[in-house]
């Protein structure tokens, strides 16, 4: 009895341990999720091995080394028209013809920001590359010279000015700038109101905001709030700048690279290569009447593939800016008439620095009005007899030298022409060209 006893007391504790093991495991079992956060994902070993790469640790990319034989020309086009007026357009057909020159040439159109990254050592380019550019913001380049572009699949830039965009007529408007964006066209800076960077010869509102606000306010409202303008307009990262006329001084240049641009164009034409300087790059300017301009860019006149670039010996400025008797490309009939140019928009001219020199003629013996900035020369013992001439005026600006040059026309036939154009020369020697932005 006593032995069956003992055994009945043994099953009841083991059947008690068993239970307690059965509830035990219940008790820990819990729910699912329980469990997940109750046992830890074991980390991989692989994970544990390579942890992944900080800014500290992540390799660098490999940099690239641009091709320092490489050398680009820059095109400046305005207006596009059937029938040229003046030395801002060309004949659509004729500029067709040119794209097609750029290719037949063995030239690449290239983006502008592909450039810059060439310049800044990160992209390589082709030996012969060129850069397409519109200025100002006129209608034409939308409806005229898009679609060719788009024919090629050039790339272009439009350089804009604020005052101009959606005024009518033919400008440009927000929208069709928007819809260029869209479609990968780069646009860029032109300043707010397409004065001359110098603040000389200013008329009207202009002249106004000048006395209001300072020459180096003014200068920043034209440089850096046209740019910001631009950047939350159309909500793009405006980088490049173009002089308006091709015109600057120091302080325009030290705005500009305050502004933060990566690069500045004159109208000077010549080949960039890979070194120079970022803000003096020269365009050239492409029109109807010169056809000779565009051969030169061709032949990138100015010096063979890679040679070294520096800041120009001579500032190129523009005859456009300034006023000029008799205006650029006029016939006239008079065989000694007076020559002259008002060299105000030039800057600080150094007086005896002035000279002239005309085509056939050489250097003459040119007076300079130091008061009213103007430069003249009338023939006396030689008269006119070409049919073509050309003016070359240079002077000492700042220390260094500037030049301008113009053509005009002689038929001893023809009507005498009336002095009074957009770019005639007033009485008064106040220069009338700068004043107002280019015919629209």
């Amino acid at each position: 009895m006593k032995q069956r006893l003992v055994l009945i007391c043994l099953a009841s504790v083991a059947v008690a341990f068993t239970g307690c093991n059965k509830i035990q495991k219940l008790l820990h079992r819990g729910s699912p999720q329980q469990v997940a956060a109750a046992q830890p994902t074991p980390t991989p070993a692989v994970a544990a091995a390579t942890p992944a790469p900080t800014p500290e640790t992540a390799p660098s990319p490999a940099p690239v080394t641009a091709n320092r034989n490489a050398a680009v020309i820059v095109l400046c086009y305005h207006r596009f028209e059937d029938l040229p007026k003046d030395y801002l357009a060309i004949k659509p057909d004729e500029f067709e013809q040119q794209m097609q020159s750029l290719k037949d040439s063995g030239f690449t159109v290239i983006p502008m920001q592909d450039f810059l990254a060439w310049r800044r050592g990160e992209k390589e380019i082709p030996n012969k590359s060129a850069l397409i550019t519109i200025d100002d913001g006129y209608l034409s380049g939308y409806d005229i010279a898009w679609p060719i572009l788009k024919k090629f699949g050039y790339p272009f830039t439009m350089f804009v000015y604020i005052d101009y965009i959606g005024t009518g007529g033919k400008s440009l408007t927000w929208d069709q700038l928007a819809e260029m964006r869209d479609a990968g066209v780069d646009i860029e800076c032109h300043t707010y109101s397409h004065q001359n960077l110098h603040g000389k010869g200013l008329h009207g509102k202009y002249a106004e905001e000048l006395k209001q606000m300072g020459y180096e306010g003014w200068l920043h409202h034209e440089i850096v709030d046209s740019k910001q303008t631009l950047e939350k307009q159309l909500g793009i990262k405006v980088n490049v700048f173009a002089y308006p006329y091709g015109v600057y001084n120091a302080k325009a240049r030290e705005m500009v690279k305050e502004a933060g641009y990566e690069a500045a164009f004159t109208v000077y034409g010549q080949r960039i290569p890979y070194s120079g300087a970022y803000d003096l790059l020269g365009r050239y300017a492409i029109n109807s009447r010169e056809p000779q301009i565009f051969q030169m860019a061709m032949n990138m006149v100015g010096g063979g593939l890679g040679a070294p670039a520096a800041e120009p010996a001579v500032a190129q400025v523009a005859a456009a800016s300034m006023a000029t008797q008799p205006m650029q490309g006029e016939t006239i009939s008079d065989p000694k008439p007076v020559i002259k140019a008002n060299l105000a928009t030039m800057g600080a001219v150094e007086p005896n620095s002035v000279e002239m020199r005309i085509s056939g003629f050489g250097l003459v013996p040119s007076k300079y009005d130091e008061k009213t900035k103007i430069v003249s020369f009338q023939p006396s013992t030689q008269p006119l007899r070409d049919k073509n001439y050309t003016v070359i005026v240079s002077a000492k600006v700042a220390g260094k030298r500037a030049e301008t040059r113009w053509d005009f026309n002689f038929d001893p036939n023809g009507a005498p022409a009336a002095n009074s154009g957009a770019n005639a020369a007033p009485a008064n020697g106040a220069p009338a060209a700068v004043a107002a932005p280019p015919a629209h």
